[in-house]
């Protein structure tokens, strides 16, 4: 998939699980389920304005119907970024 070239964030509803929501997309228009690199990016404007605390949960690919759940923390000027994962292709290249 090309680069993420649009990424959007708003606070998640009240009863929602997460305390953001994200989407990301391409410059071919497709959505990015759950984009870590995007996440990292928001976090640091997020946390280093005060908008968020330094840890937080963001939902990504709910509109795509996926159940995307990253977890953020900020410390030390490092941001971390985590979260559950399933293999969906597994294989070896040689080149």
């Amino acid at each position: 998939m090309a680069g993420i070239r649009v990424g959007v964030i708003a606070p998640a509803g009240q009863d929602d699980d997460a305390d953001f929501e994200v989407r990301a997309f391409s410059a071919a228009g497709f959505e990015d389920p759950v984009t870590g690199s995007l996440n990292a990016g928001i976090a640091q404007w997020l946390t280093g304005s005060g908008l968020a605390p330094t840890s937080y949960t963001a939902r990504q690919g709910t509109v795509l119907g996926r159940a995307g759940k990253v977890y953020v923390t900020h410390s030390d000027n490092e941001v971390w970024i985590g979260g559950d994962v399933v293999t969906c292709v597994k294989g070896v290249l040689s080149v």
